[in-house]
């Protein structure tokens, strides 16, 4: 007599109505992403509009098991930083004695600017935080890199908007819904940000490569390469991104470019601020009503 760990699916009506549903969702699997497929391809639009109403049935569970994940992963931190309690806070100590220093130099300096300014009657940019929102999800293990915030068209989130986090900047918004809205981050390959040195000013632009890293190059070579531990910033240039938001530090230097490492990490971010486009686009042509 056969043992039973050989014996078929037949002998046992559960094993037989476990093969059939298994059969049943494979199936239903593949005919519900071959019609997927067909719409992102016939009806780009509708599809988009699918998956903002995916998004927004799935906001919820995605943020509560990013914010368990997210605990989950910040334990060995408490840890860590427990034993290391004490030479923490002496060296903090001593950062904030040379930080006061630089503090009140660059508060010389930001009232030498507003004078100057002032002089010159210059035109400063008003208020340019939309709002204040959770980041949900991002993707971690796929090429293309997006984000997911839980704020959309409801709360004057539109695409085109730059959102960044406290560290640094994110990405921008590519689509939104009535509540959620898509990020494409900063280290998507298809995202490109014109940035500046921080120390001199030097321009360059800084591609993303998908693997969580930057490839800055500049744009004029006289200025020399990018060498390691430059700091970069939004250059304001584009009409998107507003000026001086941190962008990224570069860690390694190549022959014509360099690698950066983004100073803002989405994976371990709770919130982030959605901005306006530093220079919206210009307003439609007035429609002709002539008879």
């Amino acid at each position: 007599m056969a043992s039973p760990r050989n014996r078929r699916p037949g002998y046992s009506r559960r094993a037989q109505y476990s093969l059939f549903i298994s059969y049943v969702i494979l199936i239903a699997g593949v005919l519900v992403g071959g019609v997927l497929l067909l719409v992102s391809k016939l009806d780009p639009p509708a599809f988009s509009a699918m998956r903002a109403g995916t998004a927004e049935v799935t906001a919820p569970v995605s943020g509560a098991v990013g914010w368990v994940a997210r605990g989950v992963g910040s334990v060995p931190g408490w840890i860590g930083s427990w034993f290391t309690v004490h030479g923490e806070n002496a060296r903090l100590k001593q950062q904030v004695e040379r930080q006061e220093k630089v503090l009140l130099r660059a508060r010389a300096i930001a009232y030498e600017n507003l004078r100057l300014k002032r002089l010159l009657a210059m035109r400063e940019p008003g208020d340019i935080d939309v709002v204040n929102t959770r980041v949900v999800s991002s993707s971690a293990s796929s090429t293309r890199r997006y984000a997911l915030i839980y704020a959309g068209i409801a709360q004057g989130v539109h695409a085109g908007m730059p959102v960044r986090g406290p560290d640094g900047l994110i990405g921008r918004v590519i689509e939104a819904g009535p509540d959620t809205a898509r990020v494409l981050m900063i280290i998507d390959p298809e995202s490109v940000i014109p940035v500046r040195r921080l120390k001199d000013g030097a321009p360059g632009f800084a591609a993303g490569r998908g693997d969580g890293m930057l490839e800055v190059r500049p744009i004029a070579m006289a200025n020399g390469q990018f060498a390691v531990g430059d700091i970069l910033v939004t250059s304001g240039t584009g009409g998107i991104f507003p000026p001086n938001v941190p962008v990224a530090k570069v860690t390694e230097r190549g022959r014509d470019s360099a690698l950066a490492t983004p100073l803002a990490r989405p994976d371990v971010l709770d919130f982030a601020t959605v901005m306006k486009a530093f220079m919206p686009p210009p307003p439609p042509p007035p429609a002709d009503t002539r008879p």
